[in-house]
This record gives structure tokens, C-alpha cells and sequence, in this order.
């Protein structure tokens, strides 16, 4: 059995003003003795295209990774920092989740691979995140001491056959941090995590953005734990908080024995 834990936040494009209210965060589940944390997409930068080329940082560089790898250190957890903006190589951004180990080392990364370009009945209307950021093109899955994670990021829950990619490269835990919008979350969130659980037979582990943010954007929070069989065990509302579950993988083990759902897929070619 282990821990795990999902901060639910309210992010501006302000970083120290974010980096504040996930210590206070990691502080309250640490107490809990959580080993486990995801945060939401865009955690401490959520803003414009301005923003994320200001607070870039080269992967595994910059005073905002050191300050992140501390925390994780200090509350001796295991944080998956659900997006940053991270400068490559070409001089092109990503959005990229990050995974500290509990002694502060920066232990794997993913590079969001489906980009939120769509538009939405809402005060914001038009997303485009190809506008400043690009497109990863790689899974990434990591062992822990607590199981293999298989990373996403956000848009990415609508693409099922990337989670079924993820749990045949080993995936117990899967993370989904999250900007979702009022407007999608209330329609299509908690059915498209419940969906990714029951179709891996894997944890999920779910964090969003909440409330009112800039430029008109509003997003739906509802941060939940799902179970392999596809129940929710833990779950927050529409306000900024924490809420953690202990995970037993050896229940995944047992669905996946009883319904080997991975053997039995068919049609794999044309689905490819």
C-alpha cells in the first residue's frame, strides 16, 4: 500500500506566487504521510505565450526546477510536476511534466504529445497551445518504488489508444495533470478518466486547474483518484486544495489475472 496524493490549484502566471501555495500543499499531504503527488498542468506558470518563454527553463536547469527538486526533498515525496514550460534544444518550447524523486533528482520528464488546439463555448473561446508550444514524440513510462507511472498530460485523456501503449509498456500508476475547461470538464472529464482506468486496469492519478484565470479562462478543478476497476476513491470539487488515497497495485494485478483485457486486443494494425 502506498499514498498518493493530487494538489487542485488556482495558478496565475505569477511563479512565486504558485510556488507558495504547492509548499503549503506538499506540507498538508506530507503530514499525511502521502509518498506521491501530482499537481496540475501548468502549476506554477499558467498564463500567455509571454509568460511561458519568460519562466522557460532548460530541462533539469533554472532556479524554479531547484526549487521544486527541494520540496520534493525536504517532504521526502516523489512530485510529478503536471507541466513547465521547457526550453529545447531547436530554441522551441514543450510542455513538459517532471518527476522528482524523494532525494530531489529529477528522475524522468514528458513532453505533452497532443496539443490543446480546439475551440470552446466559453469567455476564452480559441485555444492553440501549437502557438507556443510543440508536440512531444515519445511515450514515457518510469519505475518507482511505487510501480511504474505512465506520464500524460491533459488533451492527451481523449486519445485512449496512447493509454493502452502506456499500460503494455508496463503502466500501474497512470498520472493526467490538467487545464481542462469548465465548459469540457463538466461534460467529458470524469467519463474519460474513468474510461482510461477500467480500459488499463491501472490507477489513475488526476489533477486539475480550478476556478478563474486570465484572459477569460475558467477551468473545471474535480481532481480525483480512480481505482483499476474504474471508482473514484478520492475527489475534490471546484476550489483550490489536496486530497490523497492509498493505492494498492496488487488490485490491478488481480483485474488484469481475471480479465486479461491487453491479450485479448484485436485489430492492433489498424489501429495504428
Amino acid at each position: 500500500m502506498m499514498k498518493a496524493g493530487v494538489v487542485q490549484m488556482t495558478s496565475s502566471a505569477d511563479p512565486s506566487h504558485n510556488m507558495k501555495a504547492l509548499q503549503a500543499s506538499l506540507h498538508r499531504l506530507s503530514e499525511q504521510g502521502v509518498k506521491l503527488v501530482l499537481t496540475p498542468e501548468n502549476a506554477l506558470v499558467f498564463g500567455g505565450k509571454q509568460d511561458y518563454q519568460r519562466h522557460a527553463e532548460r530541462l533539469g536547469h533554472g532556479p524554479l526546477q531547484q526549487q521544486l527538486a527541494e520540496l520534493a526533498h525536504h517532504y521526502d515525496l516523489w512530485l510529478v510536476v503536471g507541466a513547465f514550460p521547457i526550453q529545447n534544444d531547436n530554441g522551441m518550447l514543450s510542455s513538459t511534466s517532471l518527476v522528482f524523486d524523494n532525494a530531489g533528482h529529477l528522475r524522468g520528464s514528458y513532453d505533452k504529445l497532443h496539443l490543446f488546439d480546439v475551440e470552446v463555448a466559453d469567455a476564452h473561446g480559441r485555444y492553440c497551445e501549437s502557438d507556443y508550444f510543440e508536440a512531444g514524440d515519445r511515450l514515457a513510462t518510469l519505475d518507482t518504488p511505487f510501480g511504474c507511472l505512465g506520464l500524460s498530460i491533459c488533451y492527451d485523456v481523449r486519445f485512449a489508444p496512447m493509454y493502452q501503449a502506456l499500460r503494455a509498456q508496463g503502466a500501474d500508476i497512470i498520472t493526467v495533470p490538467a487545464a481542462f475547461t469548465r465548459v469540457t470538464g463538466q461534460a467529458h472529464w470524469e467519463t474519460l478518466l474513468r474510461a482510461r482506468a477500467i480500459e488499463t486496469q491501472c490507477w489513475v492519478i488526476a489533477a486539475g486547474q480550478c476556478g478563474e484565470h486570465s484572459k477569460g479562462r475558467q477551468t473545471w478543478g474535480h481532481s480525483m483518484i480512480i481505482d483499476p476497476w474504474g471508482q473514484v476513491v478520492a475527489s475534490l470539487g471546484s476550489e483550490p486544495g489536496v486530497t490523497w488515497a492509498e493505492l494498492d497495485l496488487s488490485m490491478g494485478e488481480s483485474i488484469r489475472h481475471k480479465m486479461p483485457v491487453l491479450s485479448h486486443t484485436r485489430l492492433q494494425s489498424q489501429l495504428k
